[in-house]
């Protein structure tokens, strides 16, 4: 007898029908603990203290479920921006690190993009001691430097 008035509730509260039977089944048991330990304190009736426990549980339920969105929602808000994409100057730089040889490339890019800690480089790059790590990337980036040096480039040459 109680379903009909819950469900109702539930549905105009903005849940489903599945919404309503999950919350009917929680709140009968609930019900049935509190009738057996006999701390259930009926005023009206059966029926309006499982309504009033769907009540309690639903907004529970509302409250958390309000934090959370769903990804094709986020799909639809998201905007890229117009700078995501690689351009020529990016791919410039990325040409000069990738002279540097594929070791510099890594431990460059675990450092900078990645924002690993110089302890967590070490051991996921295979370097005996956090100092090796430091002093390799301080020779990376000046293989970087001297080969922008030797082509005659400047700063402005990647950010066009």
């Amino acid at each position: 007898r109680a379903f009909p008035v819950v469900a109702g509730f539930i549905s105009s509260a903005g849940g489903s029908f599945e919404d309503a039977r999950d919350i009917f089944h929680d709140a009968l048991v609930i019900y049935i603990e509190k009738i057996t330990q006999g701390t259930a304190g009926i005023i009206k009736s059966e029926q309006a203290y499982i309504l009033g426990i769907a009540k309690h549980l639903w907004l529970r339920k509302y409250h958390k479920d309000v934090h959370r969105t769903s990804l094709s929602d986020v799909e639809h808000e998201l905007v890229i921006p117009d700078d995501y994409f690689p351009t020529e100057g990016n791919n410039r730089l990325l040409n000069f690190l990738k002279i540097t040889g594929r070791r510099c490339l890594d431990l460059l890019r675990a450092f900078y993009f990645q924002e690993m800690s110089i302890k967590d480089i070490a051991g996921q790059l295979g370097y005996s001691h956090e100092h090796s790590v430091s002093v390799q990337k301080y020779k990376c980036l000046e293989k970087v430097r001297n080969t922008v040096k030797t082509k005659s480039l400047t700063y402005d040459d990647f950010t066009e």
